[in-house]
């Protein structure tokens, strides 16, 4: 019994002498994971947007915001370059950014660019705006807008109303200046980095991206009805590239590739028109249309230039068909070219359709439908060269005697062609006679003596 307990007495005391030490280690170890959790949630996403807002901008963006909420980034950093772009891809791009889970923070950036037209709504909707030296921001007024055929003043005050409207309660809801804000919209204002941030249109300049992440440090960003405090001060930058789907609505959605393809598309189906079973220009023609029509629908069409368009091709078609002495080739040709300049209807550069690109498709269209459809066109006049059809009005030698029956037919056997052909006639055929193919029924051949008056 003693030496039971002796043996308790010494197992307590050993464990009260390891007792500290066990403590540390679990200290140890749960400052260790505390640290390695704030690391893993200490990053960023950072996305560029250069260039035109379109709706693959828009789809760029929203997905952007819904990854970095999903993987617990501290917040989304847009760098912002734009001149401006459609209205309704913007009304998206707000309202994901006015609803994410997470901070955004647009950044007018690098030294030199600048957030116009459509570019004020983005900026003004983040959590934080930022701007860099050297940058503008402003002349937000809505122009040519989704393709507007009324170009009246009713319409053009209803959706100068109506964006003034759109960037109030954006401007409202964070707290920004909102007389400047209507201002942009209507007066078409702008101001650079440091009167920008004078008149509270944003919040902070900053140098570059590591500036940035410095100055938003320790800033509370409200989300609904929570707070966020931003820990970005030496935290891990990730950039995120377009997927494959947001670069091929970004290729199609430019202007020179939306017209090459609506060029290809009426070359593919014309081309199946006139030559039907070729499958192929078919096929192609109309996932170029498609594809085209999708692309125009996304940008501001004038219908006048598209009906220009469609009046120079068939203006090319006629001169196929009708001896003009190539007065209306020249007609298509200016109507297409006049088109063509007038299809996007937009004020932006990077929106409208290349003059190069222009001439050169004009020119290539002009030759398409002088040279390709019209030997198409040669070729179907032309007397066909195979099957039961080719053989009316070739030459044959008699084979055998044909002799009259009581039918008023004879019969007998020719060659033509290299082959040996049954044929009938009314004539009385000698042997190595020449003859003529008048006719075919099924595999008997029509025939007549080459030296028949008629």
């Amino acid at each position: 019994m003693f030496s039971c307990n002796k043996a308790s007495f010494f197992v307590k005391l050993r464990l009260e002498k390891i007792k500290p030490f066990l403590e540390m280690r679990k200290l140890i170890l749960l400052l260790i994971l505390g640290l390695s959790q704030a690391f893993a949630d200490n990053f960023v996403y950072v996305i560029k947007i250069e260039g035109t807002i379109n709706p693959a901008t828009a789809e760029y963006i929203s997905s952007s915001i819904r990854k970095a909420a999903e993987e617990g980034a501290e917040c989304l950093i847009i760098e912002l370059d734009t001149p401006g772009g459609l209205l309704e891809s913007t009304r998206t791009i707000v309202k994901a950014i006015l609803g994410a889970e997470i901070p955004v923070v647009v950044f007018v950036y690098p030294s030199g660019a600048r957030a116009g037209s459509a570019g004020v709504f983005i900026t003004l909707s983040a959590h934080i705006a930022a701007m860099a030296p050297g940058t503008n921001i402003g002349a937000a007024h809505p122009v040519g807008i989704g393709g507007m055929g009324d170009t009246s003043k009713v319409m053009e005050q209803k959706i100068t109303n109506d964006a003034a409207a759109f960037v109030r309660t954006i401007a409202e809801k964070r707290n920004r200046n909102v007389k400047w804000a209507e201002r942009a919209v209507r007066e078409s204002i702008s101001s650079t980095e440091t009167e920008a941030l004078k008149d509270s249109v944003i919040d902070l300049i900053a140098r570059d991206l590591k500036d940035l992440l410095d100055k938003i440090d320790g800033k509370i960003v409200k989300i609904d009805s929570r707070e966020k405090v931003l820990k970005t001060k030496d935290a891990n930058v990730k950039f995120v590239e377009m997927n494959w789907r947001e670069r091929l609505l970004a290729l199609i959605s430019d202007p020179n590739i939306a017209y090459i393809l609506l060029l290809l598309g009426i070359y593919g189906i014309l081309f199946e028109l006139y030559n039907p079973g070729s499958i192929f220009p078919g096929v192609i023609g109309a996932i170029c249309l498609i594809l085209a029509f999708y692309s125009l629908q996304a940008l501001p069409i004038n219908y006048a230039g598209l009906a220009l368009i469609i009046l120079g091709i068939i203006l090319l078609i006629l001169e196929i068909k009708i001896v003009s002495h190539g007065l209306l080739t020249v007609g298509g040709a200016i109507s297409l070219l006049l088109g063509s300049i007038m299809l996007i209807n937009s004020p932006f550069e990077l929106m409208q359709i290349s003059l190069t690109v222009i001439i050169t498709a004009v020119a290539l269209t002009v030759l398409f439908f002088l040279f390709a459809i019209g030997m198409a066109l040669k070729a179907q006049q032309r007397r066909p060269t195979t099957g039961k059809e080719a053989l009316i009005g070739e030459v044959g030698i008699a084979l055998t005697q044909f002799s009259p029956s009581k039918d008023g037919w004879a019969t007998g056997q020719v060659r033509v062609h290299g082959e040996i052909w049954r044929a009938i006639s009314r004539d009385k055929i000698e042997p190595n006679e020449e003859i003529v193919v008048r006719g075919v029924e099924g595999l008997t051949l029509k025939v007549e003596k080459v030296d028949r008056k008629e």
